[in-house]
């Protein structure tokens, strides 16, 4: 006799191995929790073995049985996505999910305007964002645990691809108080001698000091920070400069404090920003039509983005 159970039913299945409670499921897969309770008891009917301990007021634990159908329900549900990405590609269809990444210096600012442009052009396509630093998107790239993303082009792997989108040129941060922020641009060596904010993520903070080195001079970094807003805030509130590649709409810091923006004078390496994929990996329509979009998005919103002098490659 056939079995009976339903894709709904092993996504239902799987959430409540994930989360360990009816609940937790209910807001992972966006659906009611008795309908998450239905359908796992539906499915235990189906297959004939019970699947969870259910512990009162303390959630669910799989059982033994529960476990071993837990990672099988897994892979099933990835062929069966993998199946519907395939009869998209060859209908020509954009659908399915996808899992973008983002330097989370900028992700609040590119990210969620792209996402939202892309899903109102492809209304069958579901994307997740993650924000990590540009070590962590490296690991998830190369685990497969997002599809690409948008970063710089700092110190990228050779198994990773990378395509450029816009150029952002180094600004020097200051509040309107500095003695350097009536300047029209700034040397670096004019920079070495007065208190630093560093901006200290894996491989921007080697970019930002790399100036100085190769002027010869050293940074004195008074203070260091991996959020980008409470680099601002501190540059508002005189504790140092910072050099930044990104340029808030408005010059001001997140406590309304003033800023000002001067150019980094001289030779300066700009950052690419662009977006980055495995290398090797075998691209489908959806992946095509999104780093297409987002290379034409980008560049369409780049004074809006990065105020300065920032521009498309």
């Amino acid at each position: 006799m056939p079995l009976r159970y339903t894709l709904r039913q092993l996504e239902y299945f799987v959430a409540v191995g994930e989360t360990g409670s009816v609940a937790a499921a209910s807001q992972q897969v966006n659906v009611s929790s008795p309908s998450i309770s239905a359908g796992v008891s539906q499915l235990e009917d189906e297959l004939g073995v019970e699947l969870f301990v259910r512990h009162h007021a303390q959630g669910l634990t799989p059982t033994l049985a529960g476990q071993k159908l837990l990672d099988h329900a897994k892979l099933v549900l990835r062929q069966a996505a993998a199946l519907r990405d395939l009869a998209g590609d060859l209908s020509g269809s954009i659908r399915g999910p996808m899992s973008v990444g983002c330097l989370s210096s900028f992700a609040q600012v590119v990210l969620p305007g792209l996402r939202r442009s892309f899903i109102e052009k492809y209304v069958d396509v579901r994307i997740t964002q993650v924000e990590a630093d540009q070590s962590e998107l490296f690991s998830l790239l190369r685990r497969a645990k997002i599809d690409m993303a948008l970063t710089y082009d700092l110190e990228v792997p050779r198994d990773l691809r990378f395509t450029p989108v816009i150029e952002l040129p180094p600004m020097v941060a200051l509040c309107d108080t500095h003695p350097l922020a009536q300047l029209p641009s700034i040397p670096v060596e004019q920079l070495a001698p007065h208190p630093m904010v560093l901006l200290d993520l894996p491989h921007s903070a080697d970019y930002f000091l790399s100036f100085f080195g190769k002027a010869g001079v050293k940074a004195n970094i008074a203070e260091r920070t991996r959020d980008m807003a409470v680099m601002r805030s501190l540059v508002a509130n005189g504790f140092g400069y910072s050099i930044v590649n990104m340029r808030p709409l408005q010059d001001l810091a997140p406590d309304g404090k003033p800023l000002r923006f001067v150019p980094l004078s001289g030779d300066q390496r700009s950052m690419k920003l662009g977006l980055l994929t495995a290398s090797g990996n075998e691209r489908t329509e959806l992946h095509k039509a999104f780093q297409a979009h987002a290379q034409d998005w980008i560049k369409a919103h780049t004074g809006q983005l990065f105020s300065g002098r920032s521009a498309p490659v």
